[in-house]
């Protein structure tokens, strides 16, 4: 039974030094864990009005713990999401690092909150008390001062599974079905990824901002399952192709992961349109280092109705990392020449 705390409250309080950016176009972020807080931690320094939405089938670690004892919407991805939003204060930093904070026990011996994230904690106590996914999150983005809105792409807990080729003894193979998103994410090259339950319904506020959006930003991310399950929700993927915003697809700096062994970044390409072939993109972004074949790239995002613009994104270390400001550049550019 949900419980009334009172009015929304605004922290830090209006006016505070840093608290209110330049308003800009209206953005919404898809996807989920590190690259869906690149992408945000890069759009909050162009635009106020920016949404992120969220996939929801994570079950491992911290998030799959909460998801299977309490039966919520796994909190890991929401709260990095959360926190890539954070004021730019010491008030949104010191709350950002807490809802960062993961537990652990100085003796080395295994406690009961081992692993968990402090901010994980929050989420799911917020979500109990107000009974209402989407209401705990603002309240969580108030506590943080964010800039914009975090939602998850359904209000119920999701689940993926493929199909991967297992070679057999005497030649030839077998397809295997490999559950979980936690196992989806190391099994190699996937084929018929699914979304389940199949009849899921996305989260009404989601479709509504994507509906109201200037620009949709999808990537980067694990392409299986963080990317594309926005694709494979029937309701998110007829919004996204009915929506009049424009489209930019921001590309992985690393390729050929335990998820997509084996495959190039045009391969990734293909995978969206046989996953999605009635979805276009307008604007296709990425870092020249992690594009092997230019001209095979070209070609792949042509099919699916887009303009490739290459540029350095990733950070200066050795890790596959964009780097914020470098991405923030990227996206001005482009929204600037539409």
């Amino acid at each position: 039974m949900g419980v009334l705390t009172g009015p929304l409250p605004l922290v830090p309080p209006k006016g505070t030094p840093g608290s209110q950016p330049a308003k800009g176009p209206s953005v919404v972020a898809l996807g989920g864990g590190h690259g869906l807080s690149a992408s945000l931690s890069a759009l909050r320094l162009l635009t106020s009005e920016l949404t992120g939405i969220v996939t929801v089938a994570d079950d491992g670690g911290s998030s799959g713990r909460l998801r299977e004892e309490y039966g919520v919407l796994p909190p890991g991805d929401l709260r990095m999401a959360l926190s890539a939003l954070c004021d730019d204060t010491d008030w949104g930093r010191t709350w950002r690092d807490v809802m960062q904070h993961r537990f652990k026990t100085p003796s080395g011996h295994r406690g009961s909150l081992d692993d968990h994230a402090m901010g994980n904690l929050l989420i799911v106590t917020l979500w109990e008390l107000l009974g209402d996914a989407v209401a705990g999150l603002k309240w969580a983005g108030a506590l943080l001062g964010a800039r914009g809105q975090v939602l998850p792409m359904s209000t119920q807990p999701l689940n993926i599974e493929g199909d991967v080729r297992v070679p057999l003894p005497g030649g030839g193979y077998e397809f295997q079905v490999v559950k979980g998103q936690a196992k989806c994410a190391v099994a190699g090259s996937l084929e018929n990824v699914r979304l389940l339950p199949e009849d899921a319904r996305a989260c009404i506020e989601a479709l509504t901002a994507i509906e109201l959006a200037d620009w949709i930003i999808l990537g980067p991310g694990s392409w299986y399952t963080s990317v594309l399950p926005h694709l494979l929700l029937p309701e998110m993927r007829q919004a996204l192709c009915d929506t009049p915003a424009k489209r930019c697809l921001t590309m992985n700096l690393a390729m050929d992961t335990k998820e997509t062994s084996g495959m190039s970044a045009a391969d990734h390409l293909d995978a969206l349109r046989h996953y999605a072939p009635e979805f276009s993109v307008d604007v296709v972004l990425a870092d020249p280092t992690s594009i092997s074949d230019v001209k095979e790239f070209e070609r792949a995002a042509g099919m699916i109705g887009a303009e490739v613009v290459l540029g350095k994104v990733g950070a200066s270390s050795r890790r596959p990392v964009h780097d914020p400001l470098r991405l923030a550049s990227a996206y001005h550019d482009i929204f600037g020449n539409s």
